[in-house]
């Protein structure tokens, strides 16, 4: 199988990639979409401690990424009374994304030191008190504890923040660190899957098609077989298509794919002609049509990917309706597996997808 691989590096600020963001990458956690389990967790942390606002924040060598949030609503319609939830009273807390700069917060110390971090009043730390956060959020206290996973890599954190003071003591500590705990049996359970999922990819790595594996919204590269590496070379590691293979995203194969990622639904592109990638044939251009199947997650049902596949037409017509086929073959491989579910068959209208637990 070519699986598509990062280069060495140092966390931060080094030219390749550490161990961390590659081992995001490998679970599908290296982009900052919202994710509807992490977002459920943020909300129960926030809930146990008592807080205003609480994160799962995964860490890369460039960013912090809150794939899970929790930020009550900010409603004038509820009376702040003493004693009321910070759930119920609502506050304002002004984060447009979800992601930061390495340089705010205080996140990226707990990943640092590997060790949780209380801070009752942020003002009375002067390492601590410059930080933006403080100005531009208003952030006063924080707690937060280290996702250590199961190969003794941190990843992230879970963490709560205030816009008051906070005393929080050794309970609320406990708390955090016990929730750090359990977030990682998700970790697991993901990690678990995706190992499943590469045992599945060494089902295609014989065909005779390219096949390729593209995740997020960013359509990064996970996967291609080595059909697809030798037909239109080796992929960047985890770049775009645009970025991997000018030709084929100037043909349109990029947004086909992204179209896929954004509605759910399979998209087909035909008549895609190319320069041959073999040295023994560059003069020979070839015509490709592609389908690109969108994969989603069983638990959520949310897309996180999508699966294209390749025929070359160049010496013989094919019809859509054959390479749809051909798609729901690759499908059908992978339910023998007992690991994915097809909700509607490739290539043909009305189908929405592969289903791969997640």
């Amino acid at each position: 199988m070519t699986d598509v691989m990062s280069t060495q590096g140092q966390f931060p600020g080094a030219a390749g990639d550490s161990d961390r963001t590659r081992r995001l990458r490998s679970l599908g956690l290296n982009e900052p979409s919202a994710d509807e389990a992490f977002d459920r967790f943020a909300h129960l942390a926030a809930s146990i401690t008592r807080a205003p606002i609480a994160m799962v924040n995964f860490i890369n060598d460039e960013r912090q990424m809150f794939r899970g949030l929790y930020i009550p609503p900010n409603s004038s319609d509820v009376a702040a009374e003493e004693g009321a939830s910070w759930a119920d009273r609502g506050i304002a807390f002004d984060l447009p994304t979800r992601q930061m700069p390495l340089s705010h917060g205080f996140c990226p110390h707990v990943v640092a030191q590997r060790s949780p971090l209380a801070l009752d009043d942020i003002l009375a730390y002067p390492r601590f008190a410059g930080n933006p956060v403080v100005d531009e959020l208003g952030v006063r206290a924080y707690l937060g504890a280290p996702l250590v996973d199961d190969t003794n890599t941190v990843i992230g954190t879970v963490c709560v923040l205030d816009r008051e003071p906070r005393q929080w003591g050794r309970e609320r500590l406990r708390d955090i660190q016990h929730l750090a705990e359990a977030l990682l049996s998700e970790i697991r359970l993901r990690d678990n899957l995706l190992a499943q999922q590469q045992e599945m990819f060494a089902a295609f790595d014989g065909s005779p098609f390219p096949i390729m594996l593209t995740d997020g919204p960013g359509q990064e590269i996970r996967y291609a077989n080595a059909q697809h590496a030798d037909t239109f070379g080796a992929p960047v590691a985890y770049g775009s298509i645009g970025q991997a293979y000018p030709q084929l995203g100037v043909a349109g194969l990029q947004q086909a794919v992204s179209e896929a990622y954004r509605t759910g639904r399979v998209t087909v592109l035909n008549d895609v002609r190319v320069q041959s990638n073999r040295p023994e044939a560059q003069r020979i251009q070839q015509i490709f049509s592609f389908t690109c199947t969108p994969l989603r997650t069983a638990r959520t049902g949310q897309v996180n990917g999508v699966l294209t596949v390749g025929m070359d037409v160049t010496a013989q017509s094919r019809t859509e309706e054959e390479l749809g086929t051909l798609a729901a073959l690759l499908v059908d491989r992978l339910q023998q597996n007992g690991t994915a579910t097809a909700t509607g068959r490739p290539g043909v209208p009305g189908g929405t997808g592969l289903v791969l637990p997640g």
